[in-house]
């Protein structure tokens, strides 16, 4: 078996004839995230044009918030909010002050909204880096206006206004518009630039509680807007919807979205679970990362041999293990040992044993040809063949921003078109 790359990657184009991918030189291990640009940029587009229906009369179009939080879905999140700013993002939506200031840093002009509001001190830092923050507590203005009154400049600091329509997370309660009209009225140095909610159960349509939640979440969310408006508070911007609600939920999109998982390319576990086919039909999306490492050691074992960890796999025949260069340290998800697959030459190859800090081991025993430095697909895409995050996360079941997340900062993000 030689240890070539040039010789592998030629032996996978002659065995596989769908498009191989170009494979990067990386000095440091043969571990790497691909990112398309082109791809997250179709996801952009597809959903601005989905929630902006041809048919629909508005005075303008609806905005889009890109969600770029936790690093970007473990993406890159400066480096994605440059991609989706080139692309025509409105908005941008990050956790904390701290990732807000790196996205700024990047040089993104767009609005940047901090989901999570900000703890006492992080007032200042907000307004300097021109961040909008959002108030969850009516007891927030009071701090956030004592910051903005620091201001040379005369203009009101914008913030947006979250309710807690039942998710019982964060946000003011509904019943507590007008003790927030109040507060805000002392507050000469701030303006309600938007009001927001979150939805709890989005992606649930079967009867039951889960079912009828964000039905309820609406019917409070408005009544709460409606009694705003009545106290002479201009809501400004109003949003709602997440990925599911984006997908399936058109009367949630008011005046802005803001699409998460939906943007790096994959649709929400859904209940009734065929709701997932029509809604991938109705708005198509492409994957955005490729997880990918290589083959570092191959090794044939008899039957009846051990792998791994406390020998949790044994092989039942003359078998090839094949070492891959990334382990749970890396992203690959500790509970694949045993019930993961991973695509070697277009084939799917069963992840076995248990997978380790630094490697993992699989089994390529019905992948003819296979070669020590082959490319390793963890999930993503190569060539014509897919092996898709969401269809991994299932099988192991967790979500797909769980694959998505844990990969983790030792593992190179390539930036490709």
């Amino acid at each position: 078996m030689a240890n070539t790359r040039s010789n592998s990657r030629k032996a996978q184009a002659r065995n596989n004839p769908a498009k191989v991918a170009k494979v990067p030189k990386l000095p440091g291990r043969p571990v790497w995230a691909e990112v398309s640009a082109s791809a997250l940029t179709h996801n952009l587009h597809a959903i601005r044009d989905f929630v902006n229906p041809p048919d629909e009369q508005r005075k303008t179009p609806r905005l889009v918030l890109s969600i770029v939080k936790g690093n970007g879905y473990g993406h890159g999140g400066p480096q994605v909010a440059q991609i989706l700013e080139k692309a025509g993002s409105d908005w941008f939506g990050v956790t904390s002050a701290s990732e807000g200031i790196e996205v700024r840093k990047a040089g993104i002009r767009k609005p940047i909204l901090v989901l999570t509001s900000f703890w006492p001190g992080e007032e200042e830092n907000l307004i300097k880096h021109n961040l909008t923050p959002v108030v969850h507590r009516c007891e927030q203005l009071a701090a956030l206006n004592r910051a903005a009154a620091k201001r040379a400049k005369r203009d009101r600091v914008s913030f947006h206004l979250k309710m807690d329509t039942g998710m019982n997370r964060l946000g003011i309660a509904t019943g507590d518009v007008d003790c927030f009209a109040g507060q805000l009225a002392k507050c000469s140095h701030l303006q309600l630039g938007g009001v927001l909610t979150h939805f709890a159960s989005s992606e649930a349509f079967t009867p039951s509680a889960q079912g009828e939640q964000t039905r309820e979440q609406e019917e409070h969310f408005f009544v709460a807007l409606e009694r705003l408006r009545a106290l002479g508070v201009d809501p400004g911007i109003v949003h709602l919807a997440n990925s599911a609600a984006i997908a399936a939920r058109p009367e949630t999109w008011a005046d802005m979205v803001r699409p998460g998982v939906i943007l790096y390319g994959y649709h929400p576990g859904y209940d009734p679970s065929e709701m997932r086919a029509e809604s991938e039909r109705k708005l198509p999306l492409k994957p955005v990362m490729s997880l990918r490492t290589r083959i570092i050691n191959l090794r044939r074992v008899p039957a009846g041999t051990g792998v791994g960890y406390g020998a949790k796999f044994v092989t039942e025949r003359p078998s090839v293990i094949g070492v891959l260069a990334a382990g749970y340290g890396d992203g690959v998800h500790r509970s694949l040992g045993g019930r993961g697959c991973v695509l070697v030459r277009g084939k799917l190859a069963p992840i076995i044993g248990i997978v380790s800090m630094d490697v993992t081991m699989i089994d390529v025993t019905d992948v003819p040809g296979v070669e020590v430095g082959e490319v390793v697909t963890i999930y993503g895409v190569d060539g014509e063949h897919t092996h898709p995050a969401n269809q991994v996360a299932r099988g192991i079941g967790t979500v797909t921003s769980d694959l998505l997340c844990a990969v983790s900062a030792r593992v190179p993000r390539l930036y490709v078109s």
